[in-house]
């Protein structure tokens, strides 16, 4: 007879993890704040600007642009004017002559005419 084949079992260990919230004990946690001063130092820089106004009031025949004169910029301001101007135009003569005729003319006219006659009677 013959034997059996022996039979060889696997054996597999599985690990699974989990956690769970433990109390170990408490804490207090406080804090407290202390002021200190200290002198902060710095140089700071800026500018002023200084704003003057000139009246020029003089006709140009195109805007200038902006310039620097030294230290100075310059920054036109134009304004546009309405000029009008009433001139004396002959725009036109009428000429008319005097021309002396003379016609002769004969036209039919009912005229009307009344005669007093006066007379006497004796009596």
């Amino acid at each position: 007879m013959t034997e059996p084949p022996e039979k060889l079992s696997l054996i597999e260990e599985r690990l699974v993890v989990d956690k769970r919230p433990v109390s170990d004990g408490r804490l207090r946690v406080s804090t407290t704040t202390t002021s200190v001063t200290e002198l902060a130092e710095a140089r700071l820089g800026g500018e002023d600007v200084e704003v003057t106004r000139v009246a020029v009031g003089r006709e140009v025949a195109e805007a200038p642009g902006i310039r620097t004169e030294g230290d100075v910029t310059i920054v036109p301001v134009m304004e546009e004017i309405l000029v009008v101007e009433k001139r004396l135009v002959l725009a036109e003569e009428i000429r008319i002559r005097r021309i002396a005729t003379i016609e002769d003319v004969s036209i039919p006219v009912e005229l009307r005419k009344q005669r007093a006659t006066i007379e006497r009677t004796e009596e």
